[in-house]
């Protein structure tokens, strides 16, 4: 951490550079600086990514950023306040802190809040930043957090824990037994130090292996920001019995919250039925795409699906739901000269359970893309290739 950046002239030349060119601004001479342009020129870059990932870093004064790579692997404000919100507490540690987000927000749960990043240099950025942002709660410490767990015999009421998924020699990773720290290999521990743990893994990791992987799984959250999923959350309970895992999805807009949840070990028995299209077609979001609780939706909103692969949704009422709703205006075989007749030349394609890709069907069709007007490329449970028009809803 270079302290000159936080000077006044350097902090103006970066706030006033924040859209210019960095390669201009590598090229040009810049005799009134005092440090090395191609550092301002990073912190330009770091803070412009925090416009609208992190705004409360880029509204405060003389934050220092740290690489572009540690801003692009930490949590954005809305799924840190959102992880926030499942756990409080007395006491809480954060065993990979990083650039320190999920602590900021841990701090308004907890009363005291330990954040230990084994980088030393990023350590001494988030001390630094804490200061700035006003938060008082939070000790810092530039160590490994499994080294820290050992050698500080406390308890806290929670454990965080977000592991690296880039191994030093097998690259980007998925699984958790390769991720640093190994978690699985440290639950013994972990479980030492706390009866509570909160998990972040990629949102790429399948739910059965990660059950597999860990112990005491109580609550897996799939957490999506307008509708793309960004991370699981894993909440592990000391002797919690994992026949009873609740899946809660969660798809985060600016205008409202949609939440569906289901037991685990409940999805596959789950009564379903089943109809040709209706009234109303209704398409999950992505985080209950990723939960597969495609039998629990049916049940629990008493909505019929398509076709068993189809994960469409339909009904005579409309109802409140998490994912996209359409008015059905007409169904059409997947034929040519039957669209023709409807006089479509634009619409937004989806296909479910179909067997062409997208851009094969505007091709076929000579559909351009856009519009109002939303076409399902997918299989009713008579197995027939059709196309349902709707009207979007919400």
């Amino acid at each position: 951490m270079i302290k000159a950046v936080l000077n006044i002239k350097n902090q103006d030349f970066i706030n006033r550079n924040l859209n210019a060119d960095a390669a201009t601004l590598l090229l040009k001479k810049q005799p009134e600086l005092d440090v090395d342009i191609k550092i301002l020129v990073e912190q330009i870059e770091s803070k412009k990514r925090c416009e609208k990932k992190l705004s409360s870093w880029f509204k405060t004064p003389n934050i220092y950023y740290p690489n572009k790579l540690n801003i692009e692997q930490t949590s954005s404000e809305v799924t840190a306040k959102y992880k926030a919100s499942l756990i409080s507490g007395n006491s809480i540690i954060d065993l990979t802190g990083g650039f320190g987000v999920d602590c900021f927000y841990f701090s308004k749960q907890f009363q005291s809040v330990t954040h230990c990043e084994i980088n030393e240099e990023l350590s001494q950025i988030v001390k630094h930043n804490f200061q700035q942002l006003v938060i008082k709660n939070i000790d810092t410490a530039a160590t490994d957090g499994i080294q820290y767990l050992k050698n500080n015999p406390s308890t806290f009421d929670w454990i965080y824990i977000d592991p690296s998924r880039r191994h030093d020699s097998k690259g980007k990773v998925f699984f958790l037994n390769d991720c640093l720290p190994n978690v699985p290999e440290h639950l013994e521990l972990l479980f030492k130090c706390s009866s509570n743990i909160l998990i972040k893994t990629s949102p790429l990791l399948d739910l059965s292996v990660g059950i597999n992987e860990l112990q005491h799984v109580k609550t897996i959250h799939i957490v999506a920001v307008n509708n793309e999923v960004k991370e699981l959350l894993w909440v592990l309970q000391k002797d919690y019995n994992e026949d009873e895992i609740l899946i809660e999805t969660v798809n985060l807009t600016s205008s409202k919250i949609d939440r569906f949840s289901f037991k685990f070990n409940q999805e596959n028995s789950a009564e379903v039925l089943y109809s040709l299209p209706l009234t109303y077609l209704y398409e999950p979001n992505t985080a209950i795409l990723k939960a597969g609780g495609f039998n629990s939706v049916s049940k629990q909103l008493q909505l019929k699906k398509l076709h068993q692969h189809s994960h469409l949704y339909t009904s005579n009422k409309l109802i409140d739901f998490p994912g996209r709703s359409f008015k059905i205006e007409d169904i059409l075989p997947y034929n040519k000269k039957q669209l023709k007749k409807t006089g479509i030349e634009k619409a937004n394609i989806t296909t479910r359970n179909f067997p062409d890709s997208v851009e094969n069907i505007r091709k076929k069709l000579n559909i351009k893309d856009g519009g109002s007007i939303y076409i399902f490329a997918t299989t009713n449970m008579e197995n027939v290739k059709l196309l349902i028009i709707c009207s979007k809803l919400s």
